[in-house]
């Protein structure tokens, strides 16, 4: 995931909430296979769409806080920000096709 920048407990706030466009935020963890799976999709996806919506990954396990408020029980989590709350969620490793069917209204 190294083209998609990590966000903290401490900047989600900042970087997520206040956003102006809509901000998917990938909640994954080191150990976790389908999260591997999934990263180089969103890689993609954000090349292709990132200026529509934002893109940023927690690592659930160094940041418990966001994912603990949220509800993340299963990862990996996309949840899509806008205003400030949770406006999708998808949970699962999912194909690209399967991706951009599901942020068709944030990628339009």
């Amino acid at each position: 995931m190294a083209d998609i920048a990590a966000v903290t407990d401490a900047e989600f706030e900042a970087q997520v909430l206040k956003s102006e466009k809509p901000v998917l935020v990938d909640f994954w963890a080191e150990w976790c296979g389908p999260c591997r799976q999934v990263s180089p999709i969103l890689d993609e996806i954000a090349k292709e769409h990132g200026d529509k919506i934002t893109f940023v990954k927690m690592n659930v396990d160094e940041n418990p806080v966001t994912p603990s408020t949220y509800r993340v029980t299963g990862i990996p989590t996309l949840n899509v920000y806008q205003g400030g709350e949770v406006v999708k969620t998808i949970v699962g490793a999912k194909p690209k096709a399967a991706l951009l069917r599901e942020l068709g209204d944030f990628i339009g």
